[in-house]
């Protein structure tokens, strides 16, 4: 009576297995997502740490645009502010603040592209951690980069004639640029997933804060612009961070409403494009 050997089904070949599933942000405590954050900016550090060059536009960007715009306009613009060009430096260097956000926070979508094209960003979300931590780690570092960038600005700035009327109103001022600086940075974050190339963002983040920038208070008084141009600068953001720094480093004119829309234009970009880009994180094919 001859017998069958029956033999077990051969697991299927390594490449053909299901990839793990990664445990979704719902089931990651908070320890863990500090845990992960924090390995996340150690791991970005590093790598700064190995390309040296990715800090060339934090350091030389403030020396750059100070000295460019103090020694350009500076005479011509301070002489309508009543003085000269230290007139200038008072007014210039607490919006030049503002404008070091707005390019931090640009280098912050293009950067996260990049990680994209490179394979590192699948790389992360096969992990079982959580998405937020990716984005939090990037907005960490580039905070840290934005401090060292406005540090070597007032650097700079006390070099050539700037004073400081209230130290308080100096922590105050770096204290709004960072939180508008994090509003900012989530919008770029989503342009970073959503957008094709690094390029693109560029592209796009240029005809959007080249209009803000210029057409603020950040540079010159408004008082001598067209009124329609006026209108716009009364409603730019820009000009309320750039007026409420200015305020209360130099002191002599009211601050709470300037720091209160401020604030406010902070917390709705932080609010509303934050969960935007961590979905679109989680769902990018």
């Amino acid at each position: 009576m001859s017998t069958t050997t029956v033999k077990a089904p051969s697991a299927p070949p390594a490449q053909q297995r299901p990839a793990a599933r990664t445990e979704p942000d719902t089931r990651i405590g908070m320890r863990a997502h500090v845990r992960h954050t924090s390995a996340l900016v150690r791991r970005n550090l590093l790598w700064i740490k190995q390309d040296a060059e990715s800090m060339l536009d934090a350091v030389l960007m403030p020396i750059i645009f100070t000295l460019l715009f103090v020694y350009v306009f500076g005479g011509s613009v301070g002489q309508s502010l009543g003085g000269g060009r230290d007139e200038y430096v008072q007014y210039a260097i607490p919006g030049l603040m503002a404008m070091t956000g707005m390019n931090m926070a640009m280098g912050v979508g293009t950067g996260f592209n990049q990680d994209f094209q490179t394979g590192v960003m699948d790389r992360f979300r096969s992990l079982p951690i959580s998405r937020a931590s990716v984005m939090i780690a990037k907005i960490v570092v580039e905070l840290l980069r934005m401090l060292i960038a406005t540090a070597i600005l007032l650097a700079v700035a006390l070099i050539i004639g700037f004073s400081v009327e209230s130290v308080p109103g100096l922590l105050a001022s770096v204290g709004l640029a960072l939180a508008f600086g994090v509003g900012l940075m989530w919008i770029f974050l989503t342009m970073g997933v959503v957008m094709k190339s690094a390029q693109a963002i560029q592209g796009m983040g240029f005809l959007v804060l080249m209009p803000l920038q210029f057409g603020s208070s950040i540079f010159a008084p408004t008082t001598s612009m067209p009124g329609w141009l006026q209108a716009f600068t009364d409603y730019n953001p820009l000009s309320s961070l750039a007026d409420a720094a200015r305020g209360l480093m130099n002191g002599g004119t009211p601050v709470a409403h300037d720091v209160w829309v401020t604030l406010i234009w902070s917390v709705v970009m932080t609010g509303v494009m934050a969960p935007i880009a961590i979905h679109k994180f989680r769902t990018k094919t």
